[in-house]
């Protein structure tokens, strides 16, 4: 069966969301983080919280993933990673928002193959001990970037290529071009893991069909968030508890309460409630209705009560 990942997503993915997934779903075999910055010093303060403290993270099935266009960071990042006992991070060469990219961060490093390949070589050259992965997109401005990068993938050590078959202007618009991704797979001489639109259990079966890489790896991202049953129906994990409306019903309750707690009380926790449901919406059976009910809220009565609102007048259909 195929293994499967959970994309970082900056503001929904972190340590709090990860842990009451991993409490009320099942299907996948690893997390990556959403990205660290800042790495200024050795023990950053950004690296003393919960969101990579590995007492509420499990470091074997954690990647902490760091954005960064400097080989000094990105290496103190790698050595504090590995003293906290994680065996693997993660770079990300793929966040494609203009206010990243424009400053050579994220898919922007695409964009400067030479200014890049020479930092990703200091890198491999300063760290030891812990594995070093990429996720990166098939280039900024263009399609064609991500091959003037083979060379380096395959001479430099790197645990796994995640890929993400866009290019960084097209943001999250269009499709994801499986037909990229095959072109690389005979010139990748790393483990190529395969991301994006799979949002359903036939279109995973699509893609592993038509890519049949060998190291049997592929990443959810909006798919999971939108359908959190998405892996344990890929993988055909016996739905043997509560219905699916109870089931998520727990997930967004508990997900809300652990976040309150998490944040001191403070209201704030909404936004990133929010963001999570422009996803879940979409497996109701009336999601504009659920997203009316979500997106005007700004008090945390409003909000528990819109949650109880939408659970009561509408189904979840997946």
């Amino acid at each position: 069966m195929n293994k499967l990942s959970l994309a970082p997503f900056q503001g929904i993915t972190d340590v709090v969301y990860r842990s009451m997934f991993m409490k009320h779903f099942s299907g996948i075999d690893k997390y990556y983080t959403p990205f660290f910055t800042g790495i200024q010093k050795d023990n950053s303060k950004s690296l003393r919280s919960d969101e990579i403290d590995p007492r509420f993270n499990d470091v074997n099935i954690i990647v902490p993933q760091i954005l960064s266009n400097t080989a000094d960071e990105i290496i103190r990042f790698a050595n504090q990673c590995k003293s906290m006992g994680y065996p693997e991070f993660n770079l990300n060469m793929g966040c494609p928002f203009p206010r990243v990219a424009n400053k050579t961060r994220g898919c922007g490093l695409m964009a400067d193959p030479n200014r890049t390949i020479a930092m990703l070589d200091e890198v491999c050259d300063n760290i030891d001990g812990i594995k070093f992965s990429i996720k990166c997109r098939l280039g900024y401005y263009s399609e064609d970037e991500i091959f003037k990068f083979i060379d380096a993938f395959n001479s430099l050590p790197f645990s796994e290529i995640i890929v993400h078959p866009r290019i960084g202007k097209q943001m999250y618009t269009g499709e994801a071009s499986l037909e990229m991704f095959k072109e690389l797979i005979p010139l990748i001489n790393k483990p190529l893991i395969y991301n994006g639109d799979i949002y359903t259990v036939e279109k995973y079966h699509s893609v592993v069909e038509n890519i049949s890489t060998d190291n049997n790896h592929t990443m959810l991202g909006r798919g999971l968030l939108t359908n959190p049953f998405l892996a344990e129906d890929i993988k055909q994990i016996s739905d043997n508890q509560n219905d699916r409306q109870t089931r998520l019903h727990d997930f967004v309750v508990s997900l809300y309460v652990e976040r309150l707690h998490h944040a001191g009380g403070s209201p704030k926790i909404i936004g990133s409630m929010k963001e999570l449901w422009k996803y879940m919406m979409n497996i109701f059976d009336d999601p504009q209705n659920v997203w009316r009910n979500i997106k005007k809220v700004n008090h945390l009565d409003e909000y528990e009560n819109s949650v109880e609102k939408i659970f009561n007048e509408y189904k979840v259909i997946i």
